[in-house]
């Protein structure tokens, strides 16, 4: 651990209560989540990275290893002898478990421990949901290539077959039938993301669910859960899952339905949430909604910054507040649609420069973000994934003319690039 580093708020901020966030995360889809707390709490950042950019919005930060519990516990007491502290806020997949052990330490609001772990076990969530009845997919958890043939045997194809506590997508495959299996087991047991754990059990050979694809962010105060977006996903590059954008529509007919919203508080009563935020994936097939996952986290994606353009009510401040064991109002303040879109490279290449063409942008463009630079070299699944070079955020009243205006994103912003031999 080294010594914090020190901002001085400003006087009106001198009275709000003290967040610790631990983990900031990548700048370009993360910076909207600490503009937006840092008018609510005075944020002390714990991260494994000397904090830059960040020191804008927090009032302090410590450099700490966030792989080392005892370390992040040391520093995080550190901060709650000397500041008021009212709660342990993370989006980071890899913190969630040890930030609710954390919160239960300083006796702050949050979920057990065990509930976030159980989430972040896939085959945990599969056998806790199983037992209390919720409807799920066929699932079998495997160690091999040959349990994994047998196990899809059994189901039937097209299968599933994913790493047990990975994010992102990565090491999600679809394996279409018995010659498909063994690269899809090697795809799911050797992806690595951000350091997540693996097991000696490491793979699951799930149902392959039909339908369209849906998130539901969502906020839970004494074990109450509201959604708070609703987000219509798009995905590409089959066999693989990647996600390609998100729709949000604030006048969504699914915020209404009765079935999804049904499932959702009994998954959550089932695992025993009690404060905190989630992001969970279901299909919308024929026989009804069907969990995929649930996170115990905050959407990635930019999904809460869509959520705040369709509706004016930030799911990230709600979010915040229920790390606080504070409820929040999330009626909201207008309706409108909003969505985005992630530009993918062509293949294996090496960027020469994006180009964003402003005089081709529709109506409802909003922004775009260029996540490269010149030099950076950029490959598809399975080679490489979340290899974007940019986005396209489009909000509008129609949600027609918001998706007519990113029905062709690689027009507005166009990669040159260097082809790279596969």
């Amino acid at each position: 651990m080294t010594e914090p580093a020190v901002q001085t708020p400003e006087p009106d901020a001198q009275d709000m209560p003290v967040l610790l966030l631990v983990g900031s995360g990548y700048r370009p889809y993360r910076e909207y989540i600490l503009a937006a707390v840092s008018r609510h709490y005075r944020l002390w950042l714990l991260d494994s990275a000397e904090a830059t950019w960040q020191l804008a919005y927090c009032v302090g930060a410590t450099r700490v290893d966030t792989r080392d519990a005892d370390a992040v516990r040391e520093a995080a007491l550190s901060v709650a002898g000397t500041h008021p502290v009212v709660g342990v806020f993370t989006y980071d997949e890899t913190q969630v478990v040890f930030c609710a052990r954390l919160a239960q330490d300083l006796g702050l609001p949050g979920s057990p421990p065990e509930t976030l772990a159980n989430c972040r076990d896939k085959s945990a969530t599969r056998a806790v949901l199983t037992a209390a009845g919720v409807p799920q997919p066929a699932s079998f958890t495997v160690t091999t290539a040959e349990e994994a043939l047998e196990a899809a045997g059994k189901i039937g194809y097209p299968v599933i077959v994913k790493a047990r506590a990975m994010a992102a997508s990565f090491g999600v495959v679809r394996a279409d039938g018995p010659a498909d299996i063994a690269a899809a087991f090697a795809a799911a047991d050797g992806a690595d993301f951000m350091n997540l754990p693996r097991y000696p059990a490491n793979v699951l050979v799930e149902e392959f669910l039909t339908g369209p694809e849906i998130s539901v962010d969502a906020v839970i105060h004494d074990g109450e859960v509201t959604p708070t977006v609703i987000a219509r996903k798009r995905l590409g590059l089959e066999p693989y899952f990647e996600e390609t954008g998100h729709d949000v529509d604030a006048g969504d007919p699914l915020f209404q339905d009765e079935e999804l919203l049904g499932q959702l508080r009994d998954i959550h009563r089932a695992l025993g949430f009690v404060h905190g935020a989630t992001h969970s994936e279901f299909k919308l097939t024929p026989a009804g909604p069907r969990l995929v996952e649930v996170n115990a986290r905050l959407g990635g994606d930019l999904i809460p910054y869509l959520g705040t353009l369709a509706t004016g009510v930030d799911p990230t401040v709600a979010a915040a507040h229920a790390a606080a064991g504070r409820r929040t109002d999330l009626t909201p303040k207008h309706r409108k649609a909003a969505a985005v879109r992630f530009l993918l490279p062509e293949g294996h290449c090496r960027t020469v420069e994006v180009v964003v063409h402003d005089d081709r942008f529709g109506p409802t463009i909003h922004e775009t973000g260029i996540t490269v630079e010149p030099g950076d070299e950029l490959d598809l699944p399975p080679a490489a994934f979340l290899t974007r070079y940019a986005h396209v955020i489009a909000v509008g009243d129609e949600a027609g003319q918001v998706l007519e205006d990113l029905r062709e994103p690689e027009r507005l912003v166009e990669l040159r690039a260097e082809a790279l031999p596969d």
